[in-house]
């Protein structure tokens, strides 16, 4: 029977739906209107460059530099540069940019810069750091094994800058891959850096550096777009991002100094430090917040100097733990984190800038002089992250704490958002598509940007393995498989399309989806449940799952298992009917219905009121009934009992930081929205007591101290309070449904497609609701069980 169906699917299948794997999804791209056709899609002239003899699999450092005759400045000088890992630009002495995004070896980006703000008449130096840490490389990096250069000119004023032999290249062996640090829990960044300054080739990005010296750099392949004949080098794909904020950030606060005396004018750039020879000093240093960025120190004197550069999130009460306790507290603690080294020359001016950018709250210097004194002369860092524009606003009676709430949850939004979505700037930066589902949400909510989310979902086609599913993060250089993240995938997708459209991109997507589902349908029994599922089935990280896995029998018979193949195809059918295949909608309509007969009937306990995690009846949990109800499964009163009830019994197994997401949602469906708010203020709150300035990823002791799925209240704050919600795929209709409970003057706006959606209210005796909707937009306003009509433009509700 089921061969017979998937037949008449094959044969209802229109060939304009099903594209080519070498197909190119990174449509549109950004800056695309400066790329010239003849980058998009024939062989480049340039080759990619390196140094000669490079051993692969060693930390490789290179600095490129070109020098350029120009008469006069041009309107526009665009070229076309990456690098493999990455590469940081400079012209003329000037910083331009960093990249770039990280992808892979199939999907490899090239950026596109306009060099001309930075050019001048006459001779200007073009000069690029390439740097590649090999086998200690971070995880989400991946790599050919060089550290090589590619730069094209846009078109043949630009031809030039071409890379091939013409440039000049200089190996750095003043750098090391620093590994003989530690710090507690699953980290996956790689090795940190060791810099010998009197190796390092000071001032080589200035136009008068004398590179007399330097090497004619190796000639690798010719650098060629993706789709090319035969082609064996990086498949170049045009980013498909900005430019990442760079913003300078000065420290905060001097928290402690031994063997040094300093006050905070030296963390203003105000005060030269000095360090007497033969002296052992450390200096603790807070920011006040975590943030992300590149750090640098200037620095004179102090030959043979030792400078060792700590980065932590908190200190902790034991060694080799994860409790840090409050974070704002030092006493009777120890640092633990990741560390930079540097060795000083004994020069002057020196200055050391991370090559990949660092997480920190706090910085701990620990300095050791040999014979010379060292000499302090400032510290800083650039922030550095995506560069979202937050559009959204809010606020709810003046309340003070709703907006800081909002304000740590973007700042939570802010770190985890580079080149990709990331689960923690801190320990891993791999994106994964369980997390990348709420991120892509508060980036809808808050943001007018596109690019963000696209990638997410771009990198999971990308990521898909041959048996159909996703691996659980991407890029990433070791494949790891969670697969309910597949059905993340295919919701980020889901709800980029009721939020943003995009019908033709979201139905090139559709045979991957239908390849993900076709992977799970292979374990799925006669009677609708799935048997045990492979890998790693994360769910979430209460205590009583194991590794975060939820309770299964040793045949499956798994109530999470079950409920999530369910909503999975549910999205099917609904992306089916409207963008895909009839047959498939039925398909999927069919195999809803009876795995949810079947979740009924198996693992409801009439007596407890609640569904179990197994057909034992041995546990129960929040998660399952949360996503009874997100499902279906329970509906109308009997949905809002079922809600009521897993606020109320604590003897479950409940949601933590990353699965309150689905509870909300989950309460919200049910008719409990107006409780959302309380929950939030709660569990927040209890962040904020603790000195967390992000949001945490599980409850104390946490690993990590900065977790974006912990970022729903910049979702439900707009959702749920102010009722905004998109009732259509590409935000066409608008359900405006709010709950306000006990506030009295509520008012905020989000974007939309077509511009901007804005409320107003006054809650008192009657409602007055005054709502904004871009032109050519409709939808309807619920309250208390009523619904009105709404049209583009400003209306005024009266309600009683």
């Amino acid at each position: 029977m089921k061969s017979t169906i998937w037949i008449a699917i094959a044969l209802s299948l229109s060939a304009t739906i099903l594209p080519a794997r070498a197909q190119s999804l990174y449509t549109p791209v950004f800056n695309q209107h400066l790329i010239s056709e003849e980058v998009l899609d024939k062989k480049w002239p340039s080759y990619w460059i390196s140094a000669p003899f490079e051993k692969k699999g060693e930390m490789l450092v290179n600095h490129f530099r070109k020098q350029i005759e120009l008469k006069e400045v041009p309107a526009s000088y665009v070229v076309h540069i990456s690098a493999d890992n990455q590469y940081k630009l400079y012209v003329n002495g000037c910083y331009v940019r960093t990249g770039p995004g990280r992808s892979d070896e199939r999907n490899w980006f090239y950026d596109t810069v306009d060099l001309a703000p930075f050019l001048k008449s006459g001779k200007n130096v073009v000069a690029v750091l390439v740097w590649n840490f090999g086998e200690n490389r971070m995880i989400s990096q991946h790599t050919r094994g060089h550290a090589d250069l590619v730069m094209q000119g846009n078109s043949a004023q630009e031809s030039a800058i071409n890379t091939d032999q013409t440039w000049k290249v200089y190996p750095d062996k003043a750098y090391t891959a620093l590994t003989d640090w530690k710090i507690n829990g699953y980290c996956a960044i790689g090795a940190t850096e060791m810099v010998n300054m009197s190796k390092y080739p000071h001032g080589w990005e200035n136009p008068t550096y004398n590179d007399e010296g330097w090497q004619t750099p190796a000639l690798h392949e010719r650098a060629s777009y993706k789709g090319d004949q035969d082609y064996v080098g990086h498949w170049l794909v045009p980013s498909p991002i900005p430019a990442m904020e760079m913003k300078m950030e000065r420290l905060q606060r001097v928290r402690l100094q031994e063997g040094i005396s300093l006050n905070e004018d030296f963390l203003q750039g105000d005060q030269t430090v000095k360090i007497p020879a033969n002296t052992k000093a450390r200096i603790l240093l807070d920011q006040n917040y975590l943030t992300t960025g590149y750090l640098t120190l200037q620095f004179s004197k102090g030959k043979q100097a030792v400078i060792n550069i700590g980065y932590a999130e908190g200190l902790v009460e034991e060694k080799n733990t994860w409790k840090k306790g409050n974070r704002n507290e030092i006493d009777d603690k120890y640092f633990q984190g990741y560390v930079d080294r540097i060795i000083a020359d004994g020069g002057e001016n020196r200055s050391f800038t991370t090559l990949w950018w660092r997480t920190w709250r706090y910085l701990e210097l620990q300095i050791e002089t040999k014979d010379e004194a060292l000499l302090l002369n400032d510290l800083y860092g650039h922030f550095s992250a995506y560069p979202f524009e937050r559009l959204a606003t809010f606020d709810a009676d003046g309340r003070k704490e709703l907006q800081d709430i909002l304000d740590m949850g973007w700042r939570t939004a802010r770190l985890c958002a580079h080149d990709t979505y990331m689960d923690c700037p801190y320990y891993e930066q791999l994106q994964y598509f369980g997390d990348a589902r709420i991120q892509t949400m508060v980036t809808m909510y808050n943001t007018a940007d596109t690019c963000m989310v696209r990638q997410a979902i771009d990198k999971g086609y990308n990521s898909l393995m041959p048996e159909g599913i996703t691996t659980s993060r991407y890029p990433s250089s070791l494949e790891q498989v969670i697969p309910p993240y597949s059905y993340s995938w295919i919701g980020i997708a889901y709800d980029y399309w009721m939020f943003r459209g995009e019908d033709d991109y979201i139905r090139r997507l559709l045979p991957s989806f239908r390849g993900v589902m076709s992977w799970f349908e292979q374990y799925l029994k006669d009677d609708g449940s799935l048997k045990l599922i492979p890998f790693w089935y994360f769910g979430d990280w209460p205590a009583s799952f194991k590794y975060g896995v939820p309770p299964r029998e040793k045949n499956g018979g798994s109530a999470f298992q079950d409920l999530e193949f369910l909503l999975a195809l549910q999205m099917m059918v609904k992306m089916e009917l409207e963008l895909g295949s009839k047959p498939m909608a039925e398909h999927y309509a069919h195999l809803a219905e009876r795995t949810k007969n079947y979740i009924r009937k198996t693992y409801w306990n009439e007596a407890k009121g609640l569904y179990a995690d197994t057909y034992m009846f041995s546990s129960y949990s929040q998660h399952v009934n949360i996503m009874a109800i997100l499902s279906g499964v329970a509906e109308g009163q009997d949905a809002k009992k079922l809600c009521e009830k897993i606020l109320l019994d604590k003897s479950l197994t409940q949601a933590t930081v990353f699965y309150r997401y689905y509870l909300y949602e989950a309460m919200d469906k049910a008719g409990l929205g107006d409780e959302i708010l309380g929950n939030i203020v709660f569990h927040t709150q209890n962040m904020m007591a603790a000195g967390l300035t992000t949001m945490a990823e599980m409850p104390e002791p946490s690993r990590s101290d900065c977790h974006a799925w912990g970022c729903s209240p910049n979702i439900y704050f707009y959702k749920t309070l102010l009722g905004i919600r998109s009732a259509a795929p590409g935000f066409k209709k608008v359900l405006i449904r709010p709950c306000l409970k006990d506030i009295k003057k509520a008012s905020g706006s989000i974007p939309h497609p077509n511009g901007i959606i804005s409320v107003a209210y006054k809650n008192g005796k009657m409602l007055e609701a005054n709502i904004t909707l871009p032109e050519g937009i409709t939808g309807d306003f619920i309250w208390k069980g009523q619904r009105y009509p709404l049209h583009g433009g400003e209306q005024i509700l009266k309600l009683r």
